[in-house]
């Protein structure tokens, strides 16, 4: 696994639990709003060896209860269920931050009980996947595909779009509602310009629209939350 990023305690990555959240290097996907721009482009990174990582949540072990594996994109590391299997091995818990584009790592995963959470992000309608992220036909089916081995097999999920002005609208929103009907949990969370993101000039959906959006997606999904519109 090539890790580039460690943030040693997490209150906020895993809900519920005391996390390690580790960052893999690299992305399949190209979303201008990412503001974790060096690690999807792999510009200046130090990888930090598992030596390392291991060390440090063997000694952690007594205030960290779980470990939360984001990116970049994980699931494109081949060897991401050998390195969870060691991280289990340990006694923690097991979170995954996934944007989809691989649903037979992702179902491999879930059905060995590899994971114990799973959050997964739709950039935003399927139709509005080329415009939102640079996703083919190919990789939005996948994406497709993850949905719905979550809804089915995963215990605890949830799904999370990030709202960025004119590439999440209202249409994209109704879309959605329909797609994801029936989903466990979703988050709508605030776009935010921290100077590291791909592009720049990008802006956050308003509040008025947050929240519209979310009495949308209410109408199909039980339980849908906003992120940083406090």
């Amino acid at each position: 696994m090539k890790i580039y990023g460690i943030e040693k305690v997490s209150l906020v990555d895993f809900d519920g639990h005391i996390c390690c959240t580790l960052f893999t290097g690299g992305c399949n996907f190209r979303c201008p709003y990412c503001h974790n721009a060096g690690l999807v482009l792999g510009r200046d990174l130090k990888e930090i060896s598992e030596e390392d990582i291991f060390s440090h949540l063997s000694r952690r072990r007594a205030m960290i209860d779980s470990v939360c594996i984001s990116g970049g994109e994980p699931t494109i590391n081949p060897d991401l269920p050998e390195f969870i299997k060691k991280i289990k091995a340990l006694g923690f818990l097991v979170k995954l931050d996934t944007n989809g584009t691989n649903p037979k790592m992702l179902e491999y995963l879930i059905d060995n009980h590899l994971v114990d959470a799973v959050a997964m992000d739709i950039k935003s309608s399927k139709e509005g996947y080329l415009n939102a992220c640079g996703a083919d036909d190919k990789k939005t089916q996948n994406v497709a595909a993850s949905v719905e081995i979550l809804m089915k097999k995963c215990k605890n999920y949830e799904f999370r779009t990030t709202l960025v002005e004119n590439l999440v609208t209202e249409k994209d929103v109704n879309s959605m509602a329909n797609w994801l009907a029936g989903a466990q949990k979703m988050y709508l969370q605030k776009f935010e310009d921290k100077g590291g993101n791909l592009e720049s000039g990008l802006s956050a959906v308003s509040r008025a629209a947050a929240l519209k959006f979310k009495a949308i997606l209410e109408k199909t999904i039980p339980e849908v939350h906003l992120r940083g519109y406090d």
